[in-house]
């Protein structure tokens, strides 16, 4: 498809493909098999709260999120496909109220920049569906300096004795 035609289409709110086919979102290159579902059906499959958040960009509330205080060992995967993003080891406890990793999964997430404050900042989303999690910020623990600053409704936590569950198709 060329660019006048996505960039018509995505403007017009017809493309059913998610966010990171819109050409502006930089993935980091797995090679993730994309998950394409209307806004309708990821209505359908989620909780009203996580589809604001993971499609319509909404953000919680900050100190809302049970994992906030979430220190088991085990993996956080999207709300949304239920891709791995983070393994429990590169979170930690950043005081702003949010969920907050140094570093993603490998190849799990996309970015773009957002200037809906004005100033850029980087938003990252699940490589696979496209559902938005949070921003990136360059304040965070060594060894990566990063803060995945994620909503927490837009995660699911597994602990490590569980199973991953299936992605979703």
């Amino acid at each position: 498809m060329n660019d006048r035609r996505k960039s018509l289409k995505w403007l017009l709110g017809l493309s059913t493909l998610p966010l990171i086919y819109a050409g502006a979102v930089r993935s980091t290159g797995r090679g993730n098999v994309p998950l394409q579902k209307t806004k309708g059906q990821w209505a359908a499959l989620l909780p009203p709260n996580a589809y604001q958040v993971l499609f319509e960009e909404a953000t919680e509330v900050a100190g809302t999120s049970p994992l906030n205080s979430e220190s088991r060992d085990g993996t956080f995967v999207c709300a949304a496909c239920l891709q791995p993003l983070f393994a429990s080891a590169m979170k930690y406890d950043s005081g702003t109220g949010w969920p907050s990793f140094w570093q993603p999964m490998p190849d799990a997430i996309a970015t773009r920049s957002d200037f809906k404050l004005i100033f850029p900042r980087t938003e990252y989303h699940c490589a696979r569906c496209g559902g938005h999690q949070g921003h990136v910020f360059n304040d965070g623990p060594p060894p990566t300096g990063k803060r995945y600053c994620n909503n927490g409704v837009a995660l699911r936590f597994v602990p490590r004795n569980e199973p991953l569950p299936e992605l979703r198709t």
